[in-house]
């Protein structure tokens, strides 16, 4: 435009005189100082090319003017802001303003699997363009766990969510919210919109790969922001997604960026913006949707056809043959015994041919890990390609096996977010084969012990926590019937895509009726998780398991297994060590080192104190897992206590209990009570 007009200006100056000239000049000067201002309260891109925005992390415009936020890296973040700083809130400076706004856009998001999106895109209205320190994946690259829910953050964000995240109460993994200073949506609604025509909401599905328009109106003088989204070929529907009363008076500062920001997590998406319109002072022009730039062609699958021959007869009387004799010889490969009894818990039992064709054979390739209790292997179900984690485990007693599968049976009827869920079992030729759902990040004794990738941040350690207590209080409380674990540990809590723990390894967990007490005298767990006294009763409770939960919230907090503390002094156990590091004054000295000192002093100490009060010796000074859980919410304070009210030598209690152990006259097999590993179990083979 400036080009056209002092080309113009030029050709005035070749006939006009020198005076009016320079009238010509004042004038155009006036006339870029107001263009400039009406671009400064307004823009709109039909496609981003020359367009003046502000690019970071992932973030990169094509050549044809497609704006993309990220792609399918996973953790990764992007963003991209419209350069100059808009005027949004002169109310501080005394001066009336009107900070209603309007703005549209259309985006799109291309998921690297089928109905895993990750994690979704957020219109943001920011004092500042620099994330440096945001996390990626539910955090949208715009907050982080230390500043989330800070007034002083002046944030207000319009988010398209595609994954559910429990901690920031997310309605469902398909949704819009509005966030204010926070991910957690002050208000929001599943991703639909209204159909003029039909009268009726229409779902739409934000991960479909397919563009969508969202419009975002705030009033000013009626203190509402409306949130409306349609498909991007349909003009804007009469009623708003979402209609919130806000004062942005009380939120935003005198000058604000408006941009957008996107991330990913475990799984990735292509997340795309298409065009984009803001006005401060009016209503955003319409896009011309004619002129957008195309998304990038979606690889499709080409479909293979078979081609059908005609066999002769003869070669078909062989082919029967053929086939016949295979389908006994894989018959036979495949028997299994069904006895009569096993019938009532029919809908739990997977054929031992379906649970082979799901591992592929059982093949090294396969498998997950391996342990004192044999072999776990990944697998997907034919019929359904559900993802399956199935575990061998030897058991050639038939002693008690009615009464141990209808336990399986029974606990395959658990339901909670933070256990792992047992689907069903298999018994072939003295083989138990347990079947679970399968955790993409495996277990976490890898993330704290292996220095696997990435390291576990203190948020994400904490998330655990309260994840497992959640499911223990589950067991021993809340279900028909009280569930005791029996071996709880690292290694027997898993990490599901978005790193939340779930307690699972149910093969030695026992029920028994409310009110009543346990009957098994079977000493069963891991060494350096068993409580002192269970060695000297015979008979796990909740306290037993209690005890094993304070051991793992010191492993979690420590990244130390529970007796292998490596450059400590031989013979120290992780329960003394702490208490060691507390009684000096330092217990934050305990906290494990890959965290760098970064994480809240007040949780680290919290987890500490409360991991050595539920290992007390004594189990009646521990607590129960709904205090345990009431601690972490904050709803209850952990009383002062002194390190020497712990001082008992829990190292002696756990000498103690493994001679007691021994003297049962159990038989470890062809491990001694002193080469068994931290990890490996005292499996009760009589059940």
């Amino acid at each position: 435009m400036l080009i056209n007009f002092f080309s113009l200006l030029l050709k005035l100056h070749m006939a006009t005189s020198l005076k009016e000239f320079h009238f010509l000049i004042i004038l155009c000067l006036l006339f870029i100082h107001f263009s400039l201002a009406q671009d400064g309260n307004q823009f709109i891109y039909n496609g981003f090319q020359g367009a003046n925005l502000h690019l970071d992390g992932i973030a990169k415009i094509h050549p044809n003017g497609l704006l993309q936020l990220t792609n399918t890296s996973k953790q990764q973040m992007g963003h991209a802001f419209y350069r100059i700083p808009l005027s949004f809130n002169t109310y501080s400076s005394g001066l009336m303003t009107n900070l209603s706004f309007s703005t549209n856009f259309v985006f799109a998001m291309v998921p690297e699997l089928p109905n895993l999106g990750g994690h979704g895109i957020a219109f943001t209205i920011s004092p500042t363009m620099n994330f440096s320190h945001a996390l990626q994946s539910q955090f949208f690259g715009i907050f982080n766990p230390s500043n989330w829910s800070l007034p002083a953050n002046h944030v207000v964000a319009i988010e398209l969510d595609t994954s559910m995240s429990i901690e920031f109460e997310d309605i469902d993994k398909n949704h819009v919210g509005v966030d204010v200073n926070s991910p957690k949506s002050i208000e929001a609604a599943p991703t639909s919109y209204f159909s003029d025509k039909e009268r009726k909401n229409i779902s739409l599905e934000l991960i479909s790969g397919n563009p969508m328009q969202l419009w975002i109106d705030y009033d000013e003088a009626e203190k509402t922001l409306n949130v409306t989204i349609a498909p991007v070929k349909i003009p804007k529907p009469n009623r708003p997604l979402l209609s919130t009363a806000i004062d942005l008076s009380q939120i935003l500062l005198e000058y604000m960026y408006v941009g957008f920001s996107s991330s990913t997590g475990t799984f990735a998406s292509d997340h795309y913006i298409l065009g984009w319109s803001f006005n401060k002072s009016g209503q955003a022009q319409s896009l011309e949707i004619s002129k957008l730039p195309s998304l990038p062609p979606q690889k499709r699958k080409k479909k293979s056809f078979k081609m059908i021959l005609i066999l002769p007869l003869a070669a078909a009387v062989v082919l029967i043959i053929v086939i016949g004799a295979s389908y006994f010889i894989r018959s036979k490969k495949y028997e299994e015994v069904l006895e009569e009894w096993e019938t009532e818990y029919g809908p739990h039992r997977f054929s031992y041919k379906n649970l082979y064709r799901a591992t592929n054979g059982f093949k090294e390739r396969e498998l997950l890990g391996r342990g004192g209790f044999g072999k776990v292997y990944r697998g997907k179900l034919h019929n359904s390609n559900q993802q399956i984690a199935v575990k061998r485990v030897s058991h050639d007693s038939k002693q008690g096996m009615k009464e141990f599968v209808a336990e399986i049976a029974s606990i395959g009827r658990l339901r909670h977010r933070n256990l792992v869920q047992l689907l069903g079992y298999c018994r072939r030729r003295g083989e138990l084969l347990l079947v679970y759902d399968y955790m993409p990040n495996g277990s976490l004794d890898k993330f704290l012990f292996n220095n696997v990738k990435p390291n576990l941040n203190w948020f994400q350690r904490f998330r655990i926590l309260k994840g497992v207590a959640s499911a223990l209080l589950y067991l021993h409380e809340e279900w028909e019937q009280v569930v005791l674990h029996r071996d709880v540990k690292a290694s027997n809590v898993l990490l599901d895509a978005d790193l939340n723990g779930r307690l699972g390894d149910f093969g030695l967990a026992r029920l028994y009726d409310h009110g009543s007490n346990p009957q098994t005298t079977h000493v069963v767990g891991t060494l350096g998780y068993l409580a002192p006294e269970l060695a000297r009763t015979g008979k796990a409770t909740t306290s037993t398991d209690v005890f094993a939960f304070g051991i793992f919230m010191l492993e979690v907090a420590c990244g130390r297994r529970p007796t292998n503390l490596q450059g400590v002094r031989e013979g120290v156990i992780l329960l003394d060590w702490v208490l060691e590091c507390w009684k000096g004054g330092a217990i934050l000295d305990a906290s494990d080192p890959k965290l760098e000192g970064n994480y809240l002093t007040k949780e680290m100490e919290l987890v500490l104190k409360l991991g050595l009060l539920c290992s007390h010796p004594l189990p009646e000074m521990r607590p129960s897992m709904r205090q345990v859980l009431q601690y972490f919410d904050g709803d209850a304070t952990l009383q002062e206590m002194q390190p020497d009210s712990l001082s008992i030598n829990t190292s002696t209690e756990s000498n103690e209990a493994l001679q007691l152990v021994m003297s049962f006259g159990y038989s470890f097999g062809k491990y001694s009570a002193h080469s068994l590993s931290s990890n490996e179990s005292i499996l009760d083979k009589t059940r």
